[in-house]
C-alpha cells in the first residue's frame, strides 16, 4: 500500500484572473492558480520540483496595484487581488525577452519556443547579424551526458537541482558576468575533473536541451531522434532498495534516455548515476 500525504487543508484564497473569480489554495503562486483556470501562461525557468528563481521573466503579468510586472512563477495569489495575465503590456514584455533570447541562444529543443514565438510576434532577427550570439561548440569530455552551452539561458535550475535544492554536490555553478556570464565547474575543468557525481538532475530540470544524454546529443547529431517514434514506461530501480521509479524512454527497441516522474513521493525526479544512465545491461550493445 502507497502512503499518499495529505498535509493540513490549505485556506481558499478569492482572486479575479483576467475578470473572471477563481479561488487557489493558500500559498500558490499565481502561475499556479492559471494552470488550474486553463490559462497557458508561458514560462521557461519554472520548475515544478525547484523553487522560482524569476530568471527567465517570461511569465509575467499585471496585478492591479503593482509598479512593474511580476513573475507569475514565485508572485504568491493573495486575496482580493486582480491578475490579467493578456494585456498589451504583458505580452510586449514577453514578446522582447523572447526575441533577446533567441537571438542570442539555440532554442531549437526548447519545447513549445516557436509556438511562444509566432503567438507574441516575436521577431529575433530584427537585432540584425552582428547581434551577439553565445556560439559556443558543445562539451563532450564524457561517454554520459552532453553540456552545448550555445543553448543556455542561465536559468539556474541546474545549479539549483545541482546545489542546495536537491543532490548537495555544489558541483556547478554561475562563472563571469553580463554577457560573458556561464553555467561551469570548478575552474571550468573538463566534468570528469569536477565535483560532478553524474547523477544527472541537471539535465532532469534544463528547459533548453543545453543539458542532455549523449545518447539523445548523438541521435540528433545523427537525424534518427524521434520523440513521436518513442514510449516511455515507467518502472522501478533494481539497484538498490529505495524505491525510485524510472520512466524509460525507448525508440526503435533501444532505452534511448531515462527519466523520474516529479509527482513521485521518494524521488521528485531526482535520481542516482545508477538510476539514470545504469541501464545498458537491459540491451545489447557493442
Amino acid at each position: 500500500m502507497t502512503a499518499i500525504p495529505l498535509g493540513t487543508p490549505r485556506r481558499l484564497l478569492e482572486f479575479t484572473l483576467d475578470g473572471e473569480p477563481v479561488r487557489a489554495p493558500e500559498g500558490s503562486t499565481v502561475l499556479d492558480a492559471c494552470r488550474s483556470a486553463g490559462k497557458d501562461v508561458p514560462t521557461l525557468c519554472q520548475g515544478d520540483t525547484l523553487t522560482p528563481k524569476n530568471a527567465c521573466r517570461v511569465c509575467v503579468v499585471e496585478v492591479e496595484g503593482a509598479r512593474t510586472l511580476v513573475a507569475a512563477c514565485s508572485r504568491e495569489a493573495e486575496e482580493g487581488m486582480r491578475v490579467r495575465t493578456d494585456t498589451e503590456r504583458a505580452r510586449h514584455s514577453r514578446r522582447i525577452v523572447l526575441e533577446l533570447l533567441a537571438s542570442s541562444v539555440d532554442l531549437s529543443t526548447t519545447p513549445r519556443v516557436a509556438e511562444w514565438i509566432e503567438e507574441y510576434g516575436a521577431e529575433p532577427d530584427r537585432f540584425g547579424p552582428d547581434a551577439a550570439r553565445v556560439d559556443e561548440e558543445p562539451r563532450i569530455d564524457n561517454t554520459l551526458y552532453v553540456r552545448d552551452y550555445g543553448k543556455c539561458i542561465l536559468c539556474y535550475k541546474c545549479v539549483d537541482a545541482c546545489g542546495g535544492q536537491w543532490q548537495n554536490s555544489f558541483a556547478i555553478s554561475v562563472s563571469g558576468r553580463g554577457f560573458d556570464a556561464r553555467i561551469a565547474v570548478e575552474h571550468d575543468a573538463p566534468l570528469t575533473d569536477s565535483a560532478c557525481v553524474y547523477c544527472g538532475n541537471c539535465i532532469e530540470v534544463c528547459p533548453t536541451g543545453a543539458l542532455s544524454f549523449r545518447s539523445e546529443f548523438d541521435m540528433r547529431e545523427a537525424g534518427t531522434w524521434d520523440e513521436s517514434a518513442q514510449t516511455a514506461t515507467t518502472t522501478v530501480c533494481a539497484y538498490c532498495g529505495v524505491g525510485c521509479n524510472l520512466t524509460l524512454h525507448v525508440q526503435d527497441n533501444e532505452i534511448v534516455k531515462v527519466t523520474s516522474p516529479h509527482d513521485n513521493p521518494v524521488t521528485h525526479g531526482n535520481l542516482c548515476i545508477k538510476g539514470r544512465f545504469g541501464y545498458q545491461h537491459v540491451q545489447n550493445r557493442d
